[in-house]
């Protein structure tokens, strides 16, 4: 079967076709989740969408699951699969930037260092992922947070347009008049209903410079320093985007040294906003005491989406669990405190992104993406070398997601999902959300073509 679709292929695709055995598979197969070990018949790197409809066809017509790569970020690994068909869109990255209309125009293999280096060119960004080594494609349709999602919404709520080929091999285009059905449905759908091959982003105006960096404390001053900022941030502008990192500091020039690998909690702070407005509305987190480092600056915008990289590049182990939270209150922080006590690995983390503002203001059925009021997202990110060690860390982090869940709103981002299974799908989605997004897969792909990802099957 391989073999035939390597011939069919060969008949027009432009791109490069890898198979097993050839000096570049293994490299080409690999996803950034480091446990994942997938082997698929055959790697299609496409050049456009002439490229993808062939690759689509060939899928349908041969029997073999198709997966998309664009960034090849998640923690499901499900980029990749075994025996399947590789798709991999990583060569369209191609950024154009309208700066009078402020619209992107990108390719669903460009990541976010990559698009955000083109948009600040003209001082102007949507909001992006916090690891900027993360694709936009699986960004945007899982929905999307990054450090301006409280003032600008998410990523999906700043998409425009996208260009899709569909399971029957058609290029539509989704938007607000084109197949808004589609369009609403690819907002936080995921993979479900078609293959991305460009995408149009609403861009607004940030930075260059924009005031942001991170408070450093002590491991047991986390209820204190948890409590204080949830106090902060019910009033503060929306400009303002916080995340707290329950984790171990890196080692790194602008830290003491006397820092590195010591229990900290770091609160990361970035003010979309005027310098003048930003320094009063972080002015009161600053003032706390305890702290042990403050790295809070005016820096360049694309300098500080980088500042998550540093140990969470591919080849690591990762297992990861979320849940929206409806209530940060003292039982819940306690909980979070007592985990951390017990964390498995210098390498994992807690991490909790503050939301609300403008990601509230849209409304439910806009989008396919559900827990707008969610006032909280927690994610439990265990990261390890080796496989040995796995059994100890997906413990720990199970179980703090566990004692959490008395704490929930009801589900975990799609985006962060392993492979946990379809219950947690319908979680991620709520029943009626995920009722429609059913109806829209009976119409888009009643065979469940792209079935390998967070998965909506068909009715029927």
């Amino acid at each position: 079967m391989g073999a035939r679709a390597v011939a069919a292929l060969r008949r027009g695709f432009r791109g490069q076709l890898i198979t097993p055995g050839d000096p570049e598979y293994d490299t080409a197969r690999a996803v950034w989740n480091g446990a994942i070990d997938r082997h698929p018949a055959l790697i299609a790197r496409c050049t456009g969408t002439p490229d993808v409809l062939l690759a689509v066809e060939v899928a349908r017509e041969y029997g073999l699951w198709p997966t998309i790569r664009g960034g090849g970020h998640s923690v499901a690994g499900l980029a990749v699969c075994d025996g399947g068909l590789l798709i991999d869109l990583s060569r369209m990255r191609g950024v154009r930037v309208d700066s009078g209309r402020r619209i992107a125009h990108a390719g669903p293999g460009a990541t976010w260092a990559e698009f955000d280096q083109e948009t600040q060119r003209h001082a102007l960004a949507t909001p992006g992922g916090l690891v900027s080594g993360s694709g936009i494609a699986g960004t945007t349709l899982g929905g999307g947070f990054g450090w301006l999602s409280r003032a600008y919404g998410l990523t999906c709520d700043n998409l425009l347009e996208a260009e899709l080929v569909t399971a029957d091999g058609r290029v539509v285009t989704a938007s607000a008049a084109l197949h808004p059905d589609l369009f609403r449905g690819i907002r936080g759908g995921g993979g479900n209903f078609g293959v991305v091959t460009s995408l149009s982003y609403r861009l607004h105006p940030v930075g260059p410079q924009v005031l942001c960096g991170e408070l450093y404390f002590a491991a047991d001053e986390a209820p204190q320093v948890l409590r204080a900022v949830r106090t902060q941030l019910r009033g503060a502008p929306d400009q303002l985007g916080a995340v707290c990192l329950l984790g171990t500091a890196p080692a790194a020039p602008h830290l003491p040294a006397r820092l590195a690998g010591t229990p900290v909690v770091r609160i990361g702070l970035c003010h979309a906003g005027r310098p003048e407005r930003a320094r009063g509305a972080v002015a009161p987190l600053r003032a706390l005491p305890g702290v042990l480092a403050d790295t809070i600056q005016l820096r360049p915008y694309t300098v500080w989406q980088r500042t998550l990289d540093p140990g969470r590049g591919p080849g690591a182990r990762n297992y990861w669990k979320s849940e929206y939270l409806s209530t940060l209150d003292d039982r819940a922080i306690a909980t979070l405190t007592e985990h951390f006590a017990r964390i498995t690995s210098p390498s994992s983390e807690i991490q909790l992104v503050f939301l609300g503002g403008a990601i509230a203001r849209v409304g439910p059925d806009d989008t396919a993406y559900t827990h707008r009021s969610a006032p909280y997202l927690l994610s439990i990110n265990s990261r390890w070398e080796h496989s040995e060690e796995d059994p100890g860390h997906t413990a720990w982090t199970r179980g703090l997601w566990s004692a959490m869940r008395a704490f929930s709103s009801g589900g975990g981002y799609v985006n962060f999902l392993g492979q946990e299974g379809p219950a947690r799908v319908l979680e991620a989605y709520g029943p009626v959300k995920y009722r429609q997004l059913t109806a829209l897969k009976d119409v888009w792909d009643p065979g469940n073509l792209f079935r390998v990802n967070q998965n909506i099957p068909p009715s029927y």
